[in-house]
């Protein structure tokens, strides 16, 4: 990726939950609307600022993207539908102008006790390289939003390379202006990009798109940078599910699951 990184943070506050979009939200496909990443880690952040009680931690997001994000200003509301001390479930929207843009929900969780056995599953996550491979010609998508203001570490598959993927990632620049991103917010930045790492479809001849991601973490990550291996299944008549794994250098902290339409490519 040699795009210039396009903005000092994916939004800009503007005050009462609403935000300016920059153009580092914008997607692949557009550089109107926005990625997926951005838009579920604003909401996410939303959820964990929102009447936060000590001890608990924001342990499954799901985001329902009810239709294209423009990269414009966005309103972000987020409310407790079950209070509880040791476990609360909650709901957000993002509106564009009135308009309901993302449905989101969240259980927030009491962490558990310090002196829990750590119950290990899965390999360790691959070591991160020194540098990255080029991602490969996609000079017919927009590669200087989002694409550009994430730093990747590429290891099997890749964007525009079909087949299961693995890759190391960090965000180059804070999601909202004058902040440093949380934990979860990373993960977020960069979970809805499991489908474009991890899909066995051609991203030339077929356009795959997310009507919803769900990240659901055991435990925090820690440090900028972040390992995601994902894949993705597809049948003729039915959709597409991708699935995907969280590490950070410790080992696994969580998974990531995504619904997507599939169809082919409009002949340009």
């Amino acid at each position: 990726m040699t795009e210039d990184v396009p903005a000092e943070s994916f939004y800009e506050p503007l005050g009462d939950g609403r935000f300016a979009s920059t153009p580092a939200t914008a997607g692949p496909w557009s550089p109107g609307l926005q990625h997926g990443g951005p838009v579920s880690a604003l909401i996410g952040r939303a959820f964990e600022r929102h009447d936060p009680v000590p001890g608990t931690r924001v342990a499954r997001v799901t985001v329902e993207i009810l239709g294209p994000v423009p990269v414009a200003e966005l309103d972000v509301d987020v409310r407790v539908v079950r209070p509880g001390k040791r476990i609360a479930f909650l709901e957000g929207r993002i509106t564009h102008e009135g308009r309901p843009v993302v449905h989101a929900t969240a259980w927030r969780i009491m962490g558990a006790p310090a002196h829990l056995e750590a119950v290990a599953h899965g390999p360790m996550p691959p070591p991160l390289p020194d540098a990255t491979r080029p991602f490969g010609d996609w000079s017919d998508l927009h590669t200087g939003g989002y694409l550009a203001a994430m730093e990747w570490r590429l290891l099997d598959g890749g964007f525009a390379e079909p087949g299961p993927g693995t890759t190391w990632a960090r965000s180059r620049i804070p999601l909202v202006a004058g902040e440093s991103d949380t934990p979860l917010v990373r993960a977020l930045t960069l979970a809805d990009s499991a489908s474009g790492i991890g899909s066995q479809l051609d991203l030339s001849k077929w356009l795959i798109i997310n009507t919803d991601v769900t990240v659901a973490l055991h435990r925090d990550p820690v440090g900028e940078w972040l390992c995601m291996a994902a894949s993705l299944d597809a049948a003729p008549g039915g959709s597409a599910l991708c699935q995907g794994t969280l590490a950070d250098r410790s080992g696994e902290i969580g998974r990531v699951m995504q619904t997507l339409l599939v169809d082919e490519r409009p002949a340009t």
